[in-house]
């Protein structure tokens, strides 16, 4: 098992202890919304507006971080890849277990590359919510 899917299943045993069931497969206009609620979340992260980041959350991740401040050292502390990365490129997603898995490829100065693997939750209203993220390097390195 390599290292990204390691992390990636401690992330998404996260997402089922906080009440995630399994999904079913989302549509193109689903696809799109789920990239842009991590578009906006990661514009919101760089542009250091933890409020807005937090919204975009879902209410489990929420209710485990508490608040505004807790959540942002945790995005400082583990995950400064998303606000240094010089480009990012949505790769395709995909339904692994029942979890909606939207894989992100962050491109740093140095050019190593490494994926964001965001797991999604819909909400009840049918809107979508990032419910884990996991980053793990990739073999690709960028020229």
């Amino acid at each position: 098992m390599t290292a990204a899917l390691r992390c990636f299943v401690v992330a998404m045993t996260f997402v089922i202890a906080s009440g995630a069931r399994a999904q079913a497969e989302p549509s193109s206009d689903d696809w799109t919304r789920i990239r842009t609620v991590i578009a906006a979340q990661r514009d919101a992260l760089v542009g250091g507006d933890g409020a807005r980041a937090f919204t975009y959350a879902a209410p489990g991740i929420q209710r485990y971080f508490g608040d505004v401040e807790t959540f942002m050292r945790m995005v400082r502390q583990s995950y400064a890849a998303l606000t240094d990365a010089r480009y990012v490129e949505f790769l395709d997603g995909a339904v692994v277990g029942g979890d909606v898995v939207q894989p992100l490829r962050l491109v740093m100065n140095d050019g190593t590359v490494w994926v964001a693997l965001y797991g999604m939750q819909r909400q009840g209203d049918g809107s979508w919510r990032i419910a884990s993220c996991v980053i793990a390097p990739s073999t690709v390195r960028s020229a």
